[in-house]
């Protein structure tokens, strides 16, 4: 009853097996670009556009700005021109661009 029980168990085993090697094998195709995980280069860069470096002075935060401002109240002359030209001009021209 016991050798019955194990070829049983040892059958269900193999067909098991047999069964998952041949539709794993049969479903998964040879190109891994036929996965539809990999997209030609001229689509993916109309889908995904870069951020280039660097943020344009108008999308800067309030927090950013108030950085901005703290880094050039500590130059007198960039604080001076902070008050006449802004405090985006005068980072820039005293400090370089902006490192947002």
């Amino acid at each position: 009853m016991k050798t019955l029980a194990i070829l049983v168990l040892c059958a269900l085993a193999v067909v098991c097996l047999t069964s998952d090697a041949s539709t794993s094998t049969g479903s998964q195709p040879d190109n891994p670009a036929q996965d539809g995980v990999f997209v030609e280069r001229e689509q993916a860069s109309t889908l995904v556009r870069q951020k280039r470096a660097g943020t344009a002075p108008g999308d800067l935060t309030l927090t950013q700005l108030e950085s901005l401002r703290e880094v050039c109240e500590a130059n007198l002359g960039c604080e001076d021109m902070m008050d006449t030209s802004g405090i985006i001009a005068a980072y820039t021209a005293y400090y370089g661009p902006i490192p947002y």
